[in-house]
C-alpha cells in the first residue's frame, strides 16, 4: 500500500464550528478537541520516521515514508486552519495545544529515538482505528455540516492508506522480538492514559467556555453517540487489544476498500481550492 501525497483545501466555515455535528455542541466539540492534537502530533510522527529514515534499505518502504510524511503534513495544515477557527469562535484552542506541544517536546528530550518511534505507532494504530470506525459508521458524519464531514472523511481515509507506513518501519530497524514487542505495547498502554488525561479536561474546559458544562441532555446526547448508538469508541475496543498480539500488523484489519472514495473527495476539494 503506498500512500499518495493530496493537496487538499477545506474552508471550514468558521460560523459552523459550535454546532456542525447535527448531534449537537458537545458531539461537535468533542471532534473539535480531538483536532487540537492534530499539528502538533503530526510533526511528532514525522520526526519520529525522520530519524529512521537512512537506516531504511527497503526501496517501497523509503516511497511510503516520503508520502507519509507528505500527508502527514497535509493534514496537520487543514487542522491549524481547523484550530485557528476554533480559536476565533473563543475557544482556548491555542493554550491547549501549547500544552500538547510541550508534552511532544519533553518527550523527544527525554525518550530514546527508538521510543518515540514506539509512540508514533502507538498513536498512529489509535488514530486508524478510530478512522476505521468514522468510514465504517456513516451515522457518525451523517447530516453534518458537508465541509466538516469531507475533512473528518479524508484525514480517516489518509491514516487508513498509510496506518501500516510507520509501523513497517519501527519493525525494520527496531525489530520484531521480545524487547521491540514490550517497547511497542508499554507505548500504547501509557498513551492511552495520557491521552484521554488531555482529551476529557480539554473538553470540559471547551464546554464550559461554550456554556454546556451542566447541559446533561447534551451530555447523554454525547454518551450516546460515543458508547451506545452508533457507539463509535464501544466498537474500536477489540481493535485496540488487538495491538497487543504479538503477531500483529496493522493491515490484518484490512479495510482498503474504503480507499475507493479518495478520488472522487480529492478532486472535489481540489477544484475548491
Amino acid at each position: 500500500m503506498l500512500p499518495i501525497r493530496r493537496d487538499l483545501k477545506f474552508k471550514l466555515p468558521a460560523d459552523k464550528m459550535r454546532c456542525w455535528n447535527p448531534r449537537g455542541v458537545h458531539v461537535s466539540h468533542f471532534f473539535n478537541t480531538l483536532s487540537i492534537f492534530f499539528p502538533s502530533g503530526e510533526r511528532f510522527f514525522i520526526d519520529s520516521v525522520r530519524n529512521y529514515r537512512e537506516r531504511i534499505t527497503d526501496p517501497e518502504l523509503q516511497k511510503a515514508v516520503t508520502a507519509f510524511i507528505g500527508q502527514e503534513a497535509m493534514h496537520g495544515r487543514e487542522h491549524i486552519e481547523y484550530n485557528n477557527a476554533l480559536v476565533a469562535s473563543g475557544m482556548p484552542a491555542d493554550a491547549m495545544e501549547r500544552l500538547v506541544i510541550r508534552l511532544l517536546n519533553t518527550a523527544k528530550k527525554i525518550l530514546p529515538k527508538a521510543d518515540q518511534l514506539a509512540v508514533t505507532i502507538a498513536l498512529e494504530h489509535f488514530t486508524a482505528i478510530l478512522a476505521d470506525i468514522l468510514l465504517r459508521e456513516p451515522k457518525l458524519l451523517e447530516g453534518s455540516e458537508p465541509r466538516f464531514a469531507a475533512l473528518w472523511r479524508w484525514h480517516a481515509l489518509e491514516e487508513t492508506e498509510h496506518k501500516a507506513v510507520a509501523y513497517d518501519v519501527y519493525q525494520a530497524v527496531i525489530g520484531k522480538g521480545a524487547v521491540a514487542y514490550v517497547r511497542r505495547c508499554v507505548a500504547l498502554a501509557a498513551l492511552t492514559v495520557i491521552f484521554w488525561g488531555l482529551v476529557i479536561p480539554f473538553h470540559l474546559e471547551i464546554m464550559r467556555r461554550e456554556g454546556g458544562l451542566f447541559d446533561f441532555r447534551g451530555w447523554w446526547q454525547l454518551i450516546k453517540f460515543q458508547w451506545i448508538s452508533p457507539g463509535g469508541l464501544r466498537r474500536i475496543i477489540p481493535a485496540y487489544f488487538d495491538y497487543y498480539r504479538p503477531g500483529f500488523h496493522p493491515w490484518q484489519h484490512d479495510n482498503r476498500r474504503f480507499l475507493v472514495e479518495l478520488d472522487a473527495l480529492a478532486q472535489t476539494y481540489r477544484a475548491a481550492a
